[in-house]
């Protein structure tokens, strides 16, 4: 609890600030509460032969978000502290976090998870397949990759293929760019139905296309999940990540209106963001926007 400190303005419900609404991890769930999970885990990373750094980040997240003021007067945050990877058994860890999450969306609570690599793709997945066994699943993820790699291990590369091995998979891949994805990983997903809109498809303009490819997802799967990677964004703006993008997208207007046009629907119950890494993030600035765009959920 000592990571969740802020500007105390008063005790009054108009002055309160995320900080004063969080709760520790015995309190008992309820419907509508927002659940929140570290995943301190960079294992993945390292067996991508990326920038390790991302285990160190949920914290940094945290204290990141602490200042921001409650929008809504029901909001509640309870935080269940941080998962981690020992003896490099990424798949344990995974499987810690596939439980812990599953354990709080059976609640009807809504499920928050801060990374750590994009390996929690699989793991955060995994949780809310078991708490909807019998429900179509549709993920949207915000990122630059469509991790879809073949490997004879999990990494933070091979998530969305682990998802489709496991049976039909339904996702939208907003921001994808050519240059960060071999033509082996485009025939992938286009063989196993990844459908996705690419990074230089994200103006204001191209809007209305954006939206539907969101709505036609939507429309078709009984539950959201959505997972962001934060290298998708330009370096500018997010430094520390695994891997900088030039010429990353940018939260600018056009994002922010289809950002929150997926936050605002009913049918999503986990959000986790993944990749910052502190040892290279000047500034935390990458942290930052992480926990703003957290925030966006607790504000829609």
């Amino acid at each position: 609890m000592s990571i969740w400190q802020g500007r105390y303005d008063g005790d009054d419900i108009l002055h309160h600030r995320i900080f004063q609404r969080v709760t520790t991890a015995d309190t008992a769930v309820s419907p509508g509460d927002f659940v929140m999970h570290g995943f301190a885990v960079d294992e993945g990373v390292r067996r991508n032969k990326g920038r390790v750094g991302a285990a160190e980040a949920p914290d940094i997240i945290r204290k990141s978000m602490s200042n921001f003021p409650v929008i809504r007067p029901e909001f509640r945050l309870i935080d269940k502290g941080n998962i981690f990877c020992e003896n490099t058994n990424l798949e344990k860890a995974q499987q810690d976090l596939a439980n812990a999450t599953a354990n709080a969306l059976t609640k009807n609570a809504k499920s928050v998870v801060l990374g750590g690599g994009h390996e929690v793709t699989f793991a955060h997945y995994s949780g809310v397949r078991k708490a909807f066994p019998n429900q179509k699943i549709g993920i949207i993820n915000i990122d630059a990759h469509f991790d879809n790699r073949e490997n004879d291990k999990p990494t933070s590369g091979t998530g969305f293929r682990q998802i489709a091995d496991e049976g039909e998979i339904h996702s939208l891949h907003i921001g994808i760019q050519r240059n960060s994805n071999t033509l082996k990983l485009f025939d992938t997903a286009h063989q196993t139905g990844m459908k996705y809109i690419l990074a230089d498809e994200l103006f204001f303009e191209n809007l209305p296309s954006v939206y539907l490819k969101i709505d036609e997802l939507s429309d078709s799967v009984d539950i959201l999940y959505l997972t962001i990677c934060m290298d998708v964004f330009n370096a500018a703006i997010a430094p520390g990540v695994s891997a900088p993008a030039s010429n990353g997208i940018f939260a600018d207007a056009a994002f922010m209106h289809f950002y929150r046009h997926i936050l605002r629907n009913d049918k999503l119950v986990a959000l986790d963001v993944a990749e910052v890494n502190p040892t290279y993030d000047s500034q935390d600035r990458t942290a930052r926007l992480a926990a703003s765009l957290v925030n966006e959920w607790f504000m829609a």
